[in-house]
Formats: C-alpha cells, sequence, structure tokens
C-alpha cells in the first residue's frame, strides 16, 4: 500500500508528463494531486499556447493521458486556450453517510479534492475552475464558473472534455445518437474501434485495469455521450438541446461530474459508489414514504399479446383483473401491483405523441376509487403508470393533479414512460410551447427533475421508463427510485430475436454501474412471441433479483405460472429487495458475475450468480456469512442436463446446511444461474 500522501506542485515543464508542446519560454506550470492512499494521482497543466490538460495514473502507470478541458460557446469565444493555471486548492474529505434504501446501508466518501483555477490572459479574464475528486477507486471533475461580467451565461455548442486512454484493450458500449435511445444489445470491440458511445462505456486494458467512464449529478445540463476522435482519444459529445447550444445556464453555475471508476477487477467496478458520493446528500428530508417493494403487475400479458394497454374486449387493465392481482399479491407477500392501461389515452395513436392520455381519469371498465379501495384493505400498494408517449409537456400540464389524486388514494409510487423515438420527446420550451427534443438534452433533464419535486411534494417514488440516464440523483433525491435506460425483459416477448444469454452478464458492468434498473425478471413462461424465447434458464431468472439491483423489482411473468410452480416461485417470494450490504464475489463483463446482498432488515443474505452461453463451474467462499453461525442454505440450481435452448425450465431446489467456512461449487449451465438464500438457524459450530 501506498503511503497516505496529498501532491501539491507547481513546477517547470520538466515535470509535466502530459504531452504538451510546451514553448521554451513559457514553462506551464503542473497542478498534481492524490487520492487519500495515493493510488490515483491527477496532473493538470497547460501548455504552450495556454490550452489546458489533465491525466491520470494509477500506481505510477498512466490511465489517461493529456487530455483536453473546455469549451466552444455558441455566443462568445471559446474557452479553450490562453489560460494561466492559479495556484489549486487541495483539501481532504473522509464522512460517512446512510442511505435510506440501497445496495448497501453506509457509504463511506472519502476523497482528495483538488480546485484548479483557470483564467483567461487577455482583457476578458474569463475564469473557470476545474475541481477534481480524487478516490481509491477512480475520481471525478467537473467545471465551476464564478459569476463574472465577461461570462454572464454560458451557453455551450460543444464541451470539449476529452478522455485519452492510455492502454489498448477492449470496450463494452452501445450506440449514440439511435432512434431506440439507451435500448440496444452491448458491443464488445477494440478501443479503437468504437464509434459514438453512450455512457457508462467500461474498458478493460490490455494490462487488465478497468474503466468505466460516466458522469455524476446531470441535474441541469445535457447528457453526456462519446465521440472516439482518433486512437483512443474520446471527446464528450453533449445530446443538442433546443438551439444552436446544447447547454444554455446563467453563471454562477457547475456541470456535472465527469466520473471514471478505476479498479482492478469488474466486481469492484460494481462495487464502488463514486457516482452517488458525488451527488449532494438527501435534501427531501425524512423518505420514510419510498418503500422498496416487490411487485406483480398487468404487464406481461400485453408484450405477449394475450392483453391490450388500449381498450376493447382484451383491455388488461379492467376492475376485476387489477383485483385478481392485488389477492393474489397479498396471499403471497407482494408489496405492490402495477396497472398499465387503466387511463383515458390509449386508444388510436400513441406513441410519440402522447396528447390524448388524461392521468386522473379511467376507461369506463376500470373502477379506479374500488380498486384502490380494494388495494388499501389488502394492505397492497397500488402502483400506477403514467405513460407519456415521449409527452413531457402535456404530462406537466397534468401532473399535479394526479399526484394528489394518488396521494388520496393512497398511492406512493409511479411508472412514467417516454415513448417515443430520440429526438422525438415533446418538451415545454422557453416559450412555454412544445417543441421535439432528445431524450437526454437538457430541457428533458429539466423536465424530469420537475416531475421529481412534483412527485415528492405528494410523496410518490418515481420509476421512468425511456428515461434520462442516472447519475446518482437518486442520493439527492430519494424519491428517484429506479428506472429503465435498457434493453429490458420485453425485447424477449416481441417477435423478434430476445435478449441473448450474455446480455444480463454486460448489463451488471455497464448500465448497473449507473444506478438502479427496473429490469422486470421473474420469468416462467419461457416460449414467447420471439423465436428464442426467453434465452436463460429458470435458476437464472431468480438469480436475477440478486445480481440486478433494483428496490422495486418485478415479478414479471403471468400469475398462473408463478401458481403453477410454487418451488422455484418460493425463492421470488423470500428474496429481499433493500440492502445492507452487497459484495462480488467474481465476475468478468459479458461472461459471468457472482453477487451476494445481506438485506438490511434481518441476518438473511441471498446470492446470485449468472452466465452467458458457456456453461461455467465457479466458486463461492462462504467468507461474508457471520463466522461461527450455522445458516440453511436454500439453493435453487439449474439441473444437470439444464440449457438455455433445450431444457430452460430443468431446476433443483435443495437445502443445506453451511458456515462461512465453506465454499460453494456453483454448476452454471448454458445460460444459467444459481439463486441461495442462507438463512441463519443459530449459533456455534455445525453439528
Amino acid at each position: 500500500m501506498i503511503a497516505r500522501r496529498h501532491l501539491l506542485a507547481l513546477a517547470g515543464a520538466s515535470l509535466l508528463p502530459l504531452g504538451g508542446t510546451a514553448a521554451a519560454q513559457t514553462a506551464p506550470l503542473v497542478a498534481k494531486a492524490a487520492s487519500p492512499d495515493g493510488t490515483i494521482e491527477v496532473q493538470v497543466a497547460t501548455d504552450g499556447d495556454g490550452r489546458p490538460l489533465y491525466s491520470v495514473t494509477r500506481l505510477g502507470a498512466p490511465v489517461i493521458t493529456a487530455s483536453k478541458l473546455g469549451f466552444i460557446l455558441t455566443d462568445a469565444p471559446k474557452l479553450e486556450r490562453g489560460f494561466r493555471l492559479g495556484a489549486p486548492v487541495i483539501r481532504s474529505s473522509d464522512e460517512t453517510w446512510e442511505q435510506p434504501w440501497g445496495e448497501r446501508r453506509t457509504i463511506r466518501n472519502r476523497f482528495t479534492e483538488m480546485r484548479v483555477p483557470l483564467t483567461e490572459r487577455g482583457a476578458l479574464a474569463r475564469r473557470m475552475d476545474v475541481v477534481f475528486r480524487i478516490y481509491e477507486d477512480g475520481l471525478g471533475f467537473r467545471y465551476e464558473f464564478p459569476q463574472q461580467a465577461a461570462l454572464p451565461r454560458l451557453n455551450v455548442g460543444v464541451e470539449l472534455t476529452e478522455f485519452s486512454l492510455a492502454e489498448p484493450g477492449e470496450a463494452w458500449w452501445i450506440p449514440a445518437w439511435e432512434w431506440n435511445r439507451e435500448e440496444y444489445l452491448y458491443n464488445r470491440t477494440a478501443i479503437d474501434a468504437v464509434g459514438a458511445a453512450q455512457t457508462p462505456m467500461t474498458v478493460r486494458a490490455a494490462s487488465g485495469l478497468h474503466v468505466s467512464i460516466h458522469e455524476a449529478a446531470c441535474e441541469d445540463y445535457s447528457g453526456m455521450n462519446l465521440s472516439r476522435a482518433e486512437g483512443r482519444r474520446f471527446r464528450a459529445a453533449l445530446t443538442p438541446g433546443l438551439s444552436a447550444a446544447a447547454v444554455e445556464l446563467a453563471t454562477p453555475c457547475v456541470t456535472p461530474w465527469r466520473t471514471l471508476q478505476i479498479t482492478d477487477t469488474a466486481g469492484e467496478l460494481v462495487e464502488s459508489s463514486l457516482i452517488l458520493n458525488l451527488n449532494e446528500p438527501n435534501v427531501l428530508g425524512d423518505v420514510g414514504w419510498v418503500k422498496p417493494m416487490k411487485y406483480v403487475g398487468i404487464w406481461w400479458d400485453m408484450h405477449l399479446d394475450r392483453k391490450t394497454w388500449n381498450s376493447g374486449p382484451k383491455h388488461g387493465a379492467t376492475t376485476d383483473y387489477a383485483i385478481r392481482h392485488l389477492d393474489f399479491a397479498a396471499q403471497h407477500g407482494f408489496d405492490g401491483v402495477l396497472i398499465e392501461g387503466w387511463n383515458v389515452g390509449w386508444d388510436g395513436e400513441w406513441f410519440g405523441t402522447g396528447w390524448d392520455y388524461s392521468f386522473t381519469r379511467a376507461y369506463p371498465d376500470f373502477d379506479l376509487e374500488r380498486v384502490a379501495a380494494h388495494a388499501r384493505a389488502k394492505g397492497v400498494q397500488l402502483i400506477s403508470h403514467h405513460e407519456t408517449g415521449g409527452n413531457g409537456h402535456h404530462y406537466e400540464q397534468q401532473m399535479e393533479a394526479a399526484f394528489a389524486q394518488m396521494a388520496r388514494l393512497g398511492q406512493h409510487a409511479v411508472k412514467t414512460g417516454y415513448v417515443a423515438d430520440a429526438g422525438g420527446a415533446r418538451v415545454t420550451g422557453p416559450d412555454g410551447k412544445p417543441h421535439l427534443a432528445w431524450h437526454e438534452g437538457q430541457p428533458m433533464a429539466q423536465h424530469h427533475m420537475r416531475v421529481i419535486k412534483a412527485a415528492a411534494k405528494h410523496k410518490v417514488a418515481i420509476n421512468a421508463h425511456e428515461p434520462f440516464k442516472d447519475t446518482g440523483l437518486r442520493r439527492k433525491y430519494p424519491n428517484m427510485i429506479t428506472r429503465e435506460g435498457a434493453r429490458g425483459m420485453e425485447f424477449s416477448a416481441w417477435g423478434q430475436p430476445g435478449n441473448p444469454p450474455e446480455h444480463e452478464a454486460n448489463l451488471v458492468f455497464t448500465r448497473l454501474l449507473a444506478g438502479p434498473m427496473d429490469y422486470t425478471p421473474g420469468i416462467f413462461g419461457m416460449e414467447t412471441r420471439s423465436p428464442d424465447g426467453i434465452a436463460t434458464t429458470w435458476a437464472k431468472q431468480l438469480a436475477l433479483y440478486v445480481a440486478i439491483y433494483s428496490p422495486l423489482v418485478m415479478a414479471a411473468d403471468l400469475l398462473e405460472n408463478y401458481e403453477a410452480n410454487p418451488g422455484p416461485f418460493q425463492f421470488i417470494k423470500d428474496v429481499p429487495v433493500d440492502w445492507a450490504e452487497t459484495r462480488v464475489l467474481n465476475g468478468e463483463i459479458g461472461d459471468y458475475v457472482t453477487i451476494a446482498r445481506k438485506d438490511r432488515n434481518s441476518d438473511v443474505w441471498c446470492l446470485g450468480s449468472l452466465t452467458d452461453e458457456h456453461p461455467r463451474v465457479l466458486t463461492a467462499p462462504l467468507t461474508f456469512l457471520e463466522a461461527g453461525r450455522r445458516y440453511r442454505a436454500e439453493i435453487y440450481r439449474d439441473a444437470p442436463d439444464a440449457d438455455w435452448k433445450t431444457k430452460r425450465e430443468a431446476i433443483v431446489i435443495e437445502r443445506r446446511e453451511v458456515t462461512s467456512a465453506d465454499v460453494l461449487t456453483l454448476r452454471l449451465a448454458p445460460g444459467g444461474g444459481q439463486a441461495i438464500r442462507f438463512v441463519p438457524i443459530g449459533r456455534g459450530r455445525r453439528q
């Protein structure tokens, strides 16, 4: 372990391993600082033309080589050259904070902060600070602009932030600027073969180092994509706004944090809390009304084309069918029931339009008051659904009334939706009128913040689909409980190739690094309209409840499939949704992963292990269990002949006694998995 240190240097060009072209007569300054344990070091300098650059090393080896900082503005000269680097200000912080819900109860926030002032030479003398927070497992940096006469507004056309990866290696990424938003399968290519990518983008360098590039605390800014400029050099590519500027802000202002999670193993990326730590603390106060829960619902029927969202003979959201789901939920211990298609507006063309939706008025065959009363009587939360057809402008005209109605009926969770092609969302412009926009442009970021704040006033939690990407805002606004933002289970229901067996092993190390995902696992009816059906085994469907984190998680299948299979269904009934600890026992991106989590409300641990199309034998040391205590391991594993192509339902359910000294052998079928629940049965040695 490198000794704890903080580094600060103001020096000449001889100390600048940044690759800048320094003129002999203008030796640039260098500011540098390291993580509290000295593992990661950041250097900032200017080259001979006054261009600010930063670089990152880990254990002395380069991770990010000389990378530019700056902006091209739409109404003023660019902020890119002619800067003078001032004396940096360095401070340390070490605190522990508690999540109201999450993957773990307590999080340590330990970092070194370096504030680097950059001032333009010349008459304008504009000022921007670049602030770095350096952790043991990565760093974040953002731009901060003080109020100043020479820069009253920040109208950004292009953000020039670069990420020049030092090593060759592989990257896992989904494309930017495509019609289907974030709902794509992951590409696995050489780093220098990446095109335009969304974040998080995860890379594994030739040395084995793992790096994930993303952003944190994106509250009033456009979402960042990555555009490969050349080789392994990437530049921030902001999602367009409503004008020539992608971002319009008045100074003083700050940008989101640009983040780099840097670890030896893929599993350490998953265990990192860097994104959350870079967000502000909870501003909502007591959020005890935000309840993690498992739910069932009227949803999968429609994807299988058994029922419809719109009114008519196949309408799914009827009073009787809703009450059937509420009774089932109460009988089997589920916390909530999602009802989709209950409200007027689904008839006719709604995709990408949404003008006909009412978020308070139900179809005639759905008695909202009766259903809500039945839910309250059963002690089950009724989860509303507000699909907007991508029309955030229309939704904003009704959301206060909708949330007030929900509060009156005892509903405290809503699934919102923004189904429209990329670039086809509707937002409220500065003129108060609707304008077409991208799902991750600044206007949609602002829209989602208005929704989150309005919902919080009525104690409603948000599960957004087709959302703005997750950047950790759930720390500041804990009612932003989960979201979609990736290719979900429904793709395996439609009449097209579904999600391949490697998909979930990709999600864990890419999309899930940003935050929780409502992936809707738990499918037992494996034959669907897709030619591949569900490309997993039953055991893997159970493992997803542990491996893919969401505090609001669905048992997504038809009720009759659960009633017909009480054995495997028992794990879905038993698995917790709120955790005190999370450990990644093993894993490789796109190949396999094993995760163990401890229940926040008991001493129960759960384990989920899954693989891609290849069978695997993995080991799982049980050192996470309390030493000296015996546990009943309730095991749901692939049968010896299980296979995602031929025998997906082949599962073995068994029990055995274990302690923390045991090491389990996990045999995973092709496309398979294993789920285990560890229940304490006493103290002392095993008898």
